[in-house]
């Protein structure tokens, strides 16, 4: 069986909330590579989301669909550090249910 020391972390995030990401993110030691720190990505995307009843969006309105222009993090972590990582990431981030993938790497830097 394969093992997966690392995970890929995306986030979606409004852009204004990018460097308080990237501080949570130094803080958890996310985006360790070698013998560099704070690493990551980022690129401009459109989040397109529909509030149902009873939320409180953090931007639009319940029972329309609302998008907006947000960024997309790339950043790298230790899997056994992934639950710690996405929960710095809940801290700082502004939505109710914020998107968080963590995903497997069986390689890194090859």
């Amino acid at each position: 069986m394969a093992e997966f020391p690392y995970c890929k972390l995306e986030i979606f995030i409004p852009e204004t909330h990018l460097a308080a990401l990237q501080q949570a993110l130094m803080e958890v030691d996310a985006g360790h590579i070698g013998n560099y720190d704070c690493c990551l990505s980022y690129s401009p995307v459109t989040g397109c989301w529909r509030p149902l009843p009873g939320t409180s969006p953090y931007l639009g309105c319940e029972g329309r669909i609302s998008s907006e222009p947000e960024l997309k993090v790339e950043v790298t972590c230790r899997t056994e550090r992934v639950d710690e990582t996405i929960a710095a990431v809940k801290r700082v981030h502004p939505y109710e249910e914020p998107v968080i993938n963590a995903i497997p790497l069986y390689r890194v830097g090859l």
